[in-house]
Parts: C-alpha cells; sequence; structure tokens
C-alpha cells in the first residue's frame, strides 16, 4: 500500500487546525561563518523551538537540487518523483489563465540580450507595469496567428505565461532558457519524436518575439520554461480530507494550490496582508498554506544582506500565528536558497513543528545546524503532512 492509499485509508475529518508557513528559500550555506538564518536576529522564531521538534528535511532525496514545484509537492504530501509538474500549469492556473485540454503553456521571463549572449535573465527585474505592456505588445503583434493561437499573460516583475493553443502539442520539451546568466539563448528540444511540432512553434514564438522586442533597452527577448499540459492528480480533500486554504501572492503558489484542491485566495503585495488574510479567514478551514517570497528573491538575487532583512521581516509576525492558536504550527521551507549560490540548492531545510502532542527537543534557536539536532533529525519532505496530520489528530491507527 502506497502512501495516498493509506491516506485515504486513515485519514479522518476533525475540527483542528494546522497551520504551514513556506518561508520560500530560507536554509542558506555559511559566509563569514555565518548562514543568513544564524546572522539574523530573529527572536520570535528562537522562542518557537522551546516548545518544539525540530529537524531538517530533503525535499527530494539528497544532493537533489529541487524547484519549487517538487519541493511544495513534497510538503504537502505528494512524491516529486511520482508527479512531473510543469511550471508553466502552475504558473498559469495562480494567474487565472484558462487552459483546456491540449494546451501547451509555459512560464516566461523578459531576459537582456547583448551581443549574442543572455546578460540579465530577468531583464532588471522590469516593473510589473512594463510587463503588462510587453505583454499586450506581443499580443497584438502575434494575434494575426490562429494555428498555432498564442496568447501571453503577465505576471510580476519580468514573469509572464505563454499559452500555445494548437492540436498535437507535447509538453516533452526542454527548457528554452540557459538557467545561467552570460550564456546564449538555449532553443527548446523535444524529449519525444511526439514533441516535435511543439518544438517547432516554441522556437518559432522566441525568434518572433525577440525581433518584435529588438527596441527595447532591458526586456529585448524572451526565456521560457516549465512547459506543461494539464496534469492529473488527486485533490488534498480526496486524500486527507481536509478544507484547505493557501494563502500567497506568488501566481506560481496559487496555482499549485489550485490544482490540489485549495481555496487560493487574493492577496496583497505586503507581507502584512497575508496574515490579514489568514485572519480573515481562519474559521473557514482547517489546513493553511501560507507562502513567502522575499527570502528566496533575495537568495538567487546572491544578497546575503536582504536575505536576513527578510527573515527578520517574517519573524516579526510570528506572534500574529500564535495568537490564532492553531493546534499545530509547522515552520520550514520548500528548498534552500543560498546567497552564495545565487539560486536554488540542494541543503536541508529547518523544519520546527508545535503541537500540544509534541515532544519538545533540545534545540535552542532556529537555524539549519540546530535544527539538525532535533528529535526529528534528518528526513524527506514528504513525511512533513502525515506528522501535521498526526499530531492534529487527523489519522486514524493503522492494522489492528
Amino acid at each position: 500500500m502506497n502512501w495516498e492509499d493509506l491516506a485515504k485509508e486513515l485519514s479522518i475529518q476533525t475540527d483542528s487546525k494546522i497551520v504551514l508557513l513556506v518561508i520560500d528559500g530560507l536554509g542558506g550555506v555559511p559566509i563569514q561563518g555565518k548562514t543568513e538564518l544564524e546572522a539574523a536576529n530573529i527572536r520570535h522564531l528562537d522562542r518557537l523551538t522551546l516548545n518544539a521538534c525540530c529537524g531538517v528535511t530533503d525535499p527530494v532525496l539528497m544532493g537533489i537540487t529541487p524547484g519549487s514545484g517538487p519541493a511544495h509537492l513534497a510538503l504537502f504530501g505528494y512524491d516529486p518523483l511520482r508527479y512531473e509538474l510543469g511550471r508553466g500549469i502552475l504558473e498559469a492556473l495562480g494567474s487565472d489563465v484558462e487552459v483546456r485540454e491540449g494546451d501547451l503553456v509555459a512560464r516566461g521571463n523578459f531576459a537582456t540580450l547583448k551581443a549574442g549572449l543572455i546578460t540579465d535573465r530577468r531583464a532588471g527585474r522590469i516593473p510589473t507595469s512594463e510587463c503588462e505592456r510587453l505583454c499586450a505588445l506581443l499580443n497584438q503583434a502575434l494575434s494575426g496567428q490562429k494555428d498555432p493561437e498564442i496568447a501571453l499573460f503577465a505576471g510580476k516583475e519580468h514573469r509572464f505565461v505563454v499559452r500555445f493553443r494548437a492540436s498535437g502539442l507535447s509538453d516533452a520539451l526542454t527548457d528554452a532558457d540557459p538557467q545561467k546568466d552570460h550564456k546564449p539563448p538555449t532553443p527548446t528540444t523535444p524529449l519525444a519524436p511526439a514533441a516535435a511540432k511543439a518544438a517547432g512553434i516554441v522556437n518559432r514564438f522566441i525568434e518572433d518575439a525577440t525581433k518584435i522586442l529588438k527596441d527595447e533597452r532591458m526586456a529585448n527577448t524572451t526565456l521560457l520554461r516549465g512547459f506543461s499540459v494539464q496534469p492529473s492528480i488527486p485533490r488534498m480533500q480526496e486524500l486527507y480530507k481536509l478544507r484547505p486554504a493557501a494563502i500567497a501572492n506568488y501566481p506560481m503558489y496559487k496555482g499549485l494550490a489550485c490544482l490540489l484542491g485549495m481555496k487560493a485566495y487574493k492577496v496583497g503585495a505586503q507581507t502584512s496582508d497575508l496574515f490579514d488574510t489568514l485572519e480573515a479567514h481562519y474559521l473557514e478551514h482547517d489546513f493553511f498554506y501560507v507562502h513567502y517570497k522575499k527570502t528566496d528573491a533575495a537568495g538567487e538575487d546572491g544578497n546575503f544582506e536582504a536575505k536576513v532583512r527578510a527573515i527578520e521581516e517574517i519573524d516579526a509576525f510570528i506572534p500574529r500565528l500564535e495568537s490564532l492558536k492553531p493546534d499545530v504550527l509547522v515552520i520550514t521551507s520548500d528548498h534552500s536558497t543560498p546567497s552564495l549560490l545565487k539560486g536554488h540548492s540542494w541543503h536541508p531545510n529547518p523544519f520546527l513543528l508545535v503541537s500540544p502532542t509534541a515532544l519538545p527537543d533540545a534545540t535552542g534557536v532556529f537555524t539549519e545546524r540546530e535544527c539538525a539536532q532535533g528529535l526529528l533529525g534528518r528526513f524527506r519532505a514528504l513525511y512533513a503532512m502525515s506528522l501535521m496530520l498526526a499530531h492534529a489528530g487527523k489519522l486514524k491507527k493503522y492494522g489492528a
């Protein structure tokens, strides 16, 4: 019997409440002896460890660097080695893009192309208003095409979603993104013969978009990744008998939540908006996923000090979580994003669980090294959901 079958058999509906706060990209590696988390002044998170059991998690497997989709799937109890979700479908659903059966979607970045090299994969993080203008420009220029029908949908800053609508499109494609600055553009290639048509359409779109954008100073080309069609995946209500809600202000995370059956609330751009929304809807659900992005963004920028500030900012809101008195409170991350590496990494994530049924351990501060000494030790993030359900009294006994 696998975990999903076991969850369906053992899960029971109760009034107990679970709050999962995901501090995106939280984990780091030392710079001058300290990680960002060790350098931060986080008196509230440190205090929580006194009544918590702690550990560190591997999103996929030791040594495997995860994308945001697989890392989050694991936290929600879905094996990321079984379910492969393209970033595109998550971004599309989170942006309220209509995705029909057979549509191919991808997550896009506007980027800077100079002398044949991608010099900035994020086009200087252009304002969202500029992204909206560029998407409108491309949509107008491509509006005459019907096979395929192509549409762009603006996201935050440099990000957008592109939807290709035609018959016979496969998502078995490599990313059209060099992944690092100062490398030449990378066309997509088909991973299976059936994807040859889609590869041709995607590469032609990138060429056309680059021509249309040639006079733009920063955002003069596009990068695409996470090609995907609509997947089939069981919902959290079916597996866990939960009434789940997602409180996130970035489309990808909202999209994943929608795909798994969570009610995804519209949330403002400020950190306080996350907690305002949580408090406003606290009586309506029994599972809350709250996502905080700033730590990951700072890590990807290689900005150690900004990541420290982001950690300290979210720490100030911890008392608002405590005031709700959830039956289970978990604070962790989806993956690590060390400033030193300027990207996701394979390093384990600190994990903290507070519940009346949790046995507090000797962890005294909330850091990577201290949590690794905690009662939970090092474990796959896939087990986080069963831990949360158990401490919330939402799992029956297994066997006689």
